[in-house]
C-alpha cells in the first residue's frame, strides 16, 4: 500500500491553489472541470510521492478542518525563510526533542507542519 493523494477542503480552489503554487512552492499536475459541481485539481510537493487534491464536489469536510499534515523537510530555518519570502505567515522554528517544525495555515485554515527529522 502507498499513500499518494489527500483531500484537503477549501472554500476558493482557485485562492487555495494560487496560495499552494505560489506561495508554497507546490507544482500544479492537474486542474479539470468535469462539470459545474465537479472540479478536481491535484497539487504536489517537490519531490514528493503524496499529492493533495482541492477542487469543488470531491467530499463533505468543512474547508480549513483539516490539521497535521506533516511535510519532511531537509532544514527548517531554510525552509521557513523561503516560506516567510514568499508570503506564507508562518511559526518560527520549533525546536523539540523528536525534530524541528515550521507551521503554517493555508487561507481557510487547514494545518500544515513542516518537519526537519532530528537524531537525539
Amino acid at each position: 500500500m502507498k499513500l499518494e493523494l489527500l483531500i484537503l477542503p477549501v472554500s476558493d480552489v482557485d485562492r487555495a491553489k494560487a496560495f499552494y503554487v505560489e506561495r508554497v512552492g507546490f507544482v500544479a499536475d492537474h486542474d479539470h472541470t468535469v462539470s459545474d459541481d465537479l472540479r478536481f485539481v491535484q497539487l504536489t510537493p517537490p519531490g514528493s510521492g503524496c499529492s493533495i487534491a482541492i477542487g469543488r464536489g470531491l467530499n463533505e469536510k468543512q474547508p480549513g478542518s483539516v490539521e497535521g499534515i506533516t511535510l519532511v523537510i531537509e532544514d527548517a530555518d531554510a525552509t521557513c525563510a523561503a516560506l516567510r519570502e514568499r508570503g506564507v505567515d508562518c511559526t518560527d522554528v520549533i525546536d523539540l526533542p523528536w525534530g524541528r517544525f515550521v507551521r503554517f495555515t493555508d487561507p481557510d485554515g487547514n494545518g500544515w507542519s513542516c518537519q526537519q527529522i532530528t537524531q537525539g
